[in-house]
């Protein structure tokens, strides 16, 4: 067996602990980062955030179970791609891993990039008294690609050090992120509208040189942008039309599922189920904590039409530029609650964890996929070298690196309309998740000697394997969300079969991923290889 793949063992090493695990799942699906920034798209919406928040929530936890019992069953770095090229087969594994894990994560350097400046850049530099700069970031395109070269710096350097350094940058980010949250909430639930509209009437003038009246303007442009989303309440068929765009934010949780090679102890179902369930759960609760603290003294329809005002502009439906020439960040509104300067320094500073701490997700995982790919022959075999010092597979990276800063400059300049190519980042994903879902669903029957084997083989619903279930509930969720976003009957997320630009591009990354897969199988052959017989096994870490 040994010599079907490119060594005996993968080279890997488990250097994460399921704590390490939990609080990669945690910033997967991140509050601030994600979160913030996807609540503020959700301006036009007739349901209401938070119902949409615990209903999605609810299903997503059936990817925890579906992807927790994967890992307990194969805990393999690759994660998707491994099930899949073993259950489904080679071709559907290669195609909907790589396409999901690699190529559609370059269209997720930009919006990274654009968190980047919108909550760690702009804030700060405003603070400090760089308004020209923080201008030039918040509101050019150069200032926008320019972000994601940093980010990508950033990550590369995050990422080549090695999963033991990560862990230990991820866990100062979570302890003072945290803390930053607290104190956000506390500003937030200690104020007063009243409070709060003076103080952005005197912080936007004074940081970011906006005109007298933003407030009210604000409100003006809000609503000619139709801003209406509610804070709770509207039918449960209008939240679960909120739910597709929710899910930008919060269906991640099994991010870390490609690490799981990696992870000690990654064979306990219930353990996997808590790490990620966790996560999961926390997540909810502090997004509900901090949308009710947002209602109470921002406002809950101003902090809607802030977020209507800005993207209205900024897809360009609108030629009217915002009053507040900055992205309407919660944390900063909430800074500007107080006077002093050194406090709010502090906490845009501590905020501004939750994207360091979360921003090595955008390769990470891809790296892994890739490796896994390369480890079965699939890509040169160079790919799948390991630097022995950090552990960290350079050559995959790189992979991810180099495409990643012209699909950054194609956004940043919105060349072929790509920023309307923004919830293809999900929708590419979600498919490859339903390629997991699947395989899930038909493991027991398909595998009965490695399900029975298995830790999770004595879990069962009337006499149904649990695994099944989940994925029969989880499977029935993402064809939900596929619908939507593909057919688009009411017209509300902009990357189905209307906007041709998205469907040329997702279809051009899995024409590539066939491309690759089948190239690569008939030059194996030609050379002696069975790639069939290679994913017929599974590898040893």
């Amino acid at each position: 067996m040994s010599d079907l793949f490119v060594r005996k063992a993968t080279g890997l090493v488990r250097s994460w602990s399921v704590m390490d695990a939990f609080v990669y799942a945690l910033f997967s699906i991140n509050l601030i980062t994600l979160g913030l920034y996807s609540f503020s798209q959700m301006y036009y919406f007739e349901g209401g955030m938070v119902n949409a928040l615990i209903i999605s929530a609810i299903f997503i936890f059936f990817e925890v179970v579906v992807y927790a019992a994967l890992i307990s069953v194969m805990p393999r770095s690759g994660g998707d791609y491994v099930w899949q090229s073993r259950i489904l087969g080679g071709a559907v594994g290669f195609i909907l891993a790589v396409t999901g894990w690699w190529f559609i994560l370059w269209l997720w350097v930009p919006l990274y990039g654009d968190m980047f400046r919108h909550i760690v850049l702009v804030p700060i530099l405003g603070i400090l008294g760089a308004k020209d700069l923080a201008l030039w970031f918040a509101g050019t395109q150069t200032g926008a690609f320019t972000a994601s070269i940093l980010t990508l710096v950033i990550v590369s350097i995050f990422i080549a050090l090695g999963m033991k350094t990560y862990a230990r940058i991820q866990k100062f980010s979570f302890y003072g992120g945290m803390v930053g949250l607290a104190i956000v909430i506390v500003l937030l639930l200690m104020g007063s509208p009243e409070a709060f509209k003076a103080g952005l009437e005197a912080n936007a003038t004074s940081m970011f040189g906006a005109a007298p009246g933003v407030y009210d303007a604000t409100v003006t442009l809000g609503t000619n942008a139709g801003a209406i989303t509610p804070f709770s309440g509207g039918s449960l068929a209008l939240a679960f039309l909120v739910i597709p765009y929710m899910v930008f934010f919060n269906l991640w949780p099994n991010w870390g599922a490609t690490l799981y090679g990696e992870v000690r102890g990654a064979t306990d179902f219930k353990r996997n189920v808590s790490g990620m369930g966790w996560a999961l759960g926390v997540t909810t609760l502090l997004a509900i904590v901090l949308l009710f603290a947002i209602k109470k003294t921002i406002g809950w329809e101003f902090y809607v039409q802030s977020g209507g005002a800005w993207w209205n502009y900024a897809w360009g439906y609108s030629t009217d530029a915002p009053a507040l020439p900055v992205w309407p960040y919660p944390a900063l509104m909430a800074a500007f609650l107080t006077t002093n300067k050194l406090v709010q320094l502090v906490v845009v500073v501590l905020m501004s964890l939750w994207w360091f701490g979360w921003s090595g997700t955008v390769f990470l995982s891809s790296t892994r996929v890739i490796f896994a790919a390369a480890f079965d022959r699939l890509l040169p075999e160079s790919v799948a070298k390991i630097d022995e010092r950090t552990g960290t597979p350079i050559n995959a990276l790189l992979l991810m690196i180099v495409p990643s800063v012209v699909v950054a400059y194609l956004f940043a300049y919105n060349i072929a309309s790509f920023q309307s190519l923004t919830l293809c980042s999900t929708l590419v994903i979600a498919v490859t998740f339903l390629g997991t879902t699947i395989s899930a669903i038909i493991l027991p029957y398909t595998k009965p000697d490695l399900y029975k084997a298995s830790p999770i083989a004595q879990y069962n619903i009337f006499g149904i394997p649990l695994i099944t279930v989940a994925g029969l509930i989880f499977g029935g969720f993402l064809v939900y969300l596929l619908y939507q976003w593909i057919i688009d009957p009411n017209g509300l997320y902009g990357i189905g079969l209307k906007n041709t630009s998205s469907i040329y591009y997702m279809l051009g990354n899995y024409v590539l991923a066939a491309i690759i897969y089948f190239g690569f199988k008939a030059y194996r052959k030609s050379k002696g290889i069975d790639l069939n017989k290679v994913q017929a096994e599974i590898p040893v870490e």
